[in-house]
């Protein structure tokens, strides 16, 4: 497919590089406004519970004397 897609001109492979990120960016807009609609938006608690398990960096000072 790689194959298929070098051997394109430029300026189509250009148009095709557009079209992928316009697909995309439609996309990630549509899948939240369906969210919306069918009622998938995270309550409050959905919310919390995510952070909870979020990972968290802790920094630890380095010892100096080695």
């Amino acid at each position: 497919m790689f194959r298929a897609y070098k051997n394109l001109s430029p300026r189509t492979r250009m148009g095709v590089g557009a079209a992928v990120i316009a697909w995309g960016g439609v996309g990630l807009y549509l899948s939240d406004e369906a969210e919306k609609r069918f009622g998938y938006t995270p309550t409050e608690k959905d919310q919390e519970e995510l952070r909870k398990m979020t990972p968290r960096i802790t920094t630890v000072d380095r010892n100096e004397n080695r």
